[in-house]
């Protein structure tokens, strides 16, 4: 495995480097270029790819947040059989490097999305900026380096504000939540904040992520040591990764030098999953990976490093005074978590982006949490993808969220 993860990072690394004139042309922040830079955009959208193919009725909405972004989000107001949602709104967010295609891979008795609106909840999918279908802005387009300058600090002051504000005056109720890996990030550090609770009944979070500096020698914990993500915006490519032109050979590379396939990749960088079927690793490629900030990496790496949960640290003094006015970027407090909150964390024991002990740290915090308030589902055998695409995810996880909804 340490050869594995070598190899690969020194390929990545190679390949960065070796295209690193073309990637910067293709980044060329002239808003006149006609270049869509993270790929292509064709007029399909995610009701029409993959919800209404099921037999699902879908709606499209977008929204746009207080610093200019353009955000879309999909609504499944009814389930399979006809009957119109009879229970609360449910908000799922995606993690990185995804969108909320993530949440409906499966087949509609494994997708969570379609499990819950088949519960009867008035399922609302969110997609964060800078992935495909969230990629508009008021003012600036994704060849513009400003449309990329902002990290999951601005995920949290405005994406989760902003969708979950959108629902709430949509359906006139508080919504129950559903996040994974940085989309479970995203809500604590907001609750944390004492922000947008007013607007939520519960959160369910799985994989969740708080504290990263635990995780294992793999490449997301060499790349953030190589300071990789800052190499890669001193030269000017904002947004991360790549776009598809360039990421999609050195996929290719890396599975076909390596003489494995993009399961085995996704293992390398997220765990060993016990339960994704190989065939939706291929599908999942078919709509990630979707484009983050670089920025966003840099700050995750941070995490890594540092092994707090703080803001952006700017890298200088006179940075961070300036954004916070204080030499340090200030800390998120977990302890600040209300106490009666009823929340469900779903986490692995081979997850190796959520890792166990780091996972304990955040319980640590949540010691003194109401106990009837808190419950907890502990999977030996899943990683990291497992929770949005093993195959009996419904056994292990989406059940007990589904109860859990229903009891609050």
């Amino acid at each position: 495995m340490h050869n594995f993860s070598s190899v690969l990072i020194l390929l990545v690394l190679f390949s960065v480097s070796a295209n690193a004139a073309a990637i910067k042309k293709a980044f060329s922040a002239n808003p006149k270029d006609d270049i869509i830079i993270h790929f292509s955009i064709t007029d399909d959208t995610i009701c029409k790819s993959l919800v209404q193919p099921q037999g699902y009725v879908c709606e499209e909405h977008k929204v746009t947040t207080e610093d200019g972004y353009i955000l879309s989000m999909q609504r499944i107001p009814v389930g399979r059989s006809g009957k119109k949602a009879d229970k609360a709104p449910v908000l799922l967010q995606h993690g990185i490097l995804v969108d909320a295609a993530a949440w409906l891979l499966n087949s509609p008795d494994e997708s969570l999305g379609f499990i819950l609106a088949d519960n009867g909840f008035d399922v609302w999918l969110a997609n964060t900026r800078g992935t495909k279908y969230s990629s508009g802005h008021t003012s600036l387009n994704p060849n513009d380096s400003a449309y990329w300058e902002w990290s999951w600090d601005e995920l949290v002051q405005y994406d989760l504000s902003a969708f979950v504000q959108y629902v709430h005056d949509q359906t006139g109720q508080k919504s129950h939540y559903v996040g994974h890996s940085l989309g479970t990030l995203i809500a604590l550090v907001a609750f944390s904040k004492q922000e947008v609770l007013n607007m939520f009944r519960t959160a369910a979070l799985l994989s969740p992520i708080a504290y990263l500096d635990q995780i294992p020698p793999q490449p997301t914990k060499l790349a953030a040591q190589l300071y990789l993500a800052e190499a890669l915006y001193k030269l000017d490519l904002y947004q991360f990764p790549p776009g598809r032109d360039v990421l999609g050979p050195i996929l290719d590379m890396i599975c076909n030098e390596l003489g494995t396939n993009c399961s085995d990749l996704m293992t390398v960088l997220t765990g060993p999953n016990c339960c994704v079927n190989s065939s939706k690793a291929g599908e999942l490629l078919k709509h990630e990976p979707q484009p983050t900030a670089t920025k966003n990496i840099i700050h995750l790496s941070q995490m890594i490093r540092t092994g707090t949960i703080a803001m952006y640290d700017y890298g200088n003094k006179d940075e961070n005074i300036e954004h916070y006015g204080q030499a340090t970027p200030p800390t998120y407090n977990m302890k600040g978590i209300p106490k009666d909150l009823p929340l469900f964390l779903g986490y692995g024991g081979k997850d190796m982006l959520a890792d166990v002990d780091d996972v304990k740290s955040l319980l640590n915090d949540l010691k003194d949490h109401d106990k009837d308030k808190l419950v907890l589902v502990y999977s030996k055998d899943f990683a990291h993808a497992d929770f949005i695409l093993g195959v009996n995810a419904n056994q292990v996880v989406y059940d007990p969220i589904v109860s859990f909804f229903k009891l609050h």
